[in-house]
């Protein structure tokens, strides 16, 4: 089998896409990508290469991809430097001659500078566009917010206090489990037919915060409200309260983005994948909050 290498293997999405892969396929084909090898000593435990590599450094990257086939390259964390980082992974990758490259991008609708998510959205534009230029074989795949980013929009109180404050509307997303996409990578990674084709990871519904906020007073038994200020008494109050200010404007950024649908865009592409339905709400919400 073709030497697959995963990044972001210290991370939830990389290290699941990696703990799937070690289930599927012979360990001797394959390596994760780390930053800090002193990090990933589970990783070697159990019997998978380690290679050292930083989206910053390029010659790290030309070493660590040497022998590898297909990559699975996690979109950078570091927002601010995502741009230039994402090109060297580009540049590495062409340079070593990888014969696919799988890149988690994100879905949405408006590509202009109009969108409230337009400063995280413009390194992934351009990774895609540099691998479209690139010569290499690619997958995008463009997930939805994952479920596991609703703790951060309800707050870590929500069953005390009883109250959803975000000023999302009636804004809907589709929104799926990081495990579940980390499975479809590792179906992916495994699979064949996948070269110059970009799936829309999402789940097979559109919820509301209205409904989670009726999904979770059914499953704790108390009645959790929604409330959907404007964005400068939500952003007012978040102040008051001592939430940072980048932690603020994520959130509100985000909430405008779910009001404007960016990410109402159920899709069957999980469920195919998978061979199963994707984890829903109620599920996602009674492990979570141990309901």
């Amino acid at each position: 089998m073709a030497k697959i290498l995963v990044t972001g293997a210290t991370g939830p999405l990389g290290g699941g896409v990696a703990g799937f892969l070690a289930k599927k396929m012979e360990l001797k084909d394959l390596a994760v990508l780390v930053r800090d090898p002193a990090k990933a000593k589970s990783w070697q435990d159990r019997g998978i290469e380690v290679r050292q590599g930083d989206y910053g450094d390029l010659g790290s990257l030309e070493r660590a991809f040497q022998g590898v086939e297909k990559l699975y390259f996690v979109s950078g964390n570091e927002v601010e430097h995502r741009t230039a980082q994402q090109a060297k992974v580009v540049a590495a990758a062409k340079k070593c001659g990888l014969s696919l490259v799988v890149y988690t991008s994100f879905q949405r609708k408006n590509e202009t500078t109009t969108s409230p998510l337009a400063a995280l959205s413009k390194a992934h534009l351009e990774t895609e566009r540099l691998l479209r230029e690139s010569g290499l074989n690619y997958t995008f795949l463009r997930h939805n917010l994952y479920f596991d980013i609703l703790p951060m929009f309800l707050g870590p109180q929500v069953l005390e206090q009883k109250t959803i404050f975000l000023p999302a509307g009636a804004g809907k997303g589709s929104f799926v489990s990081r495990k579940d996409l980390a499975e479809v990578g590792a179906h992916l990674l495994t699979g064949s037919g996948h070269e110059k084709k970009s799936y829309n990871l999402s789940n097979t519904r559109s919820w509301s915060f209205s409904e989670l906020a009726e999904t979770l007073s059914k499953l704790s038994g108390k009645q959790i409200a929604y409330v959907s200020p404007d964005p400068q008494t939500f952003k007012k109050e978040l102040a008051k309260a001592g939430v940072p200010q980048i932690q603020i404007e994520m959130a509100a950024n985000f909430s405008q983005a779910i009001l404007e649908q960016e990410f109402d865009s159920p899709s069957p592409e999980v469920k195919n994948f998978l061979g199963r339905a994707p984890l829903s709400l109620e599920e996602y919400l009674k492990a979570a909050y141990s309901l």
